[in-house]
């Protein structure tokens, strides 16, 4: 990409964004806690369901402190509604390794927060820009879908290796904070407007079917434990409909994801 062609393209993203953009709780602020929160509650979760659960959940756990001190049970409680509960469980843990390690400060450096559970290149990367405004390069689904319908209209199956370069060359080096905001909010009029350009991904996969999968019945689990913070095997089978060969496969995915315990035949946290 030539000079001409990245002011362009710069000039245009913060255009749109001047008038298009998106406010939400986790945005413009200088807490790191409140954006990892945030970043891990967005991992394959629509914005608009995670707008009321990250207030709640701050709400309930203000500080990185008050979450790392907290039972399970109750984070995983208040989580109860975004799926994935290995993400809840993570962040906690997340939690406790920053207040032991880090003297309660979320590390800037994205190689530091790749050791931590759940967060990958990108979520890593992520936090960063978002809450220290340092230039890092990272890909997400709305980042993906500008740089595809912009610069590879025409092709199939494009890497994210063919992309990141691009990111790299174009992210904004005094405010990549906001620019990365602007490149997400025009992603989503993207969307709205076109058929799914990510469509042309190389990484692009529709989800599966969550209604009766197991993903839904370790979810069912995950709250019936939330609310009665151990139960009996057979109890948990009669409450949830006794299709024991398959609930014993999901408690066994969740005993080896280190997600519940099984003791005597009674489930907990």
């Amino acid at each position: 990409m030539d000079l001409q062609e990245l002011c362009s393209f710069q000039t245009f993203i913060w255009h749109f964004y001047a008038t298009n953009k998106r406010y939400f709780a986790w945005r413009n602020v200088d807490n790191p806690y409140y954006i990892m929160v945030s970043e891990i509650m967005l991992q394959q979760t629509q914005t608009d369901r995670v707008v009321a659960k990250f207030e709640q959940f701050i709400a309930a756990f203000p500080d990185i402190y008050s979450l790392a001190d907290a039972d399970l049970q109750d984070v995983l409680g208040v989580w109860q509604g975004l799926g994935y509960n290995r993400r809840g469980k993570a962040l906690w843990e997340n939690a406790q390794r920053i207040t032991q390690e880090y003297e309660g400060v979320v590390p800037d450096d994205p190689e530091i927060l790749k050791t931590f559970r759940h967060i990958g290149p990108n979520t890593a990367a992520s936090i960063v820009a978002f809450a220290f405004n340092k230039p890092v390069v990272f890909i997400e689904t709305n980042i993906r879908t500008v740089y595809l319908h912009t610069f590879f209209k025409e092709k199939d199956d494009v890497h994210d290796r063919q992309l990141l370069p691009l990111i790299a060359q174009t992210v904004d080096q005094s405010n990549p904070r906001e620019w990365y905001y602007a490149l997400m909010d025009y992603g989503v009029y993207l969307k709205k407007m076109l058929p799914n350009p990510n469509r042309r991904s190389a990484h692009y996969a529709v989800q599966s079917k969550f209604e009766g999968s197991n993903r839904q019945i370790r979810g069912k689990i995950i709250r019936k434990l939330t609310e009665v913070g151990k139960i009996d095997i057979d109890d948990l089978f009669d409450s949830l409909g006794r299709e024991q060969e398959r609930y014993k496969v999901v408690l066994d995915g969740l005993v080896k994801d280190k997600m519940i315990n099984i003791c005597e035949n009674v489930v907990s946290f």
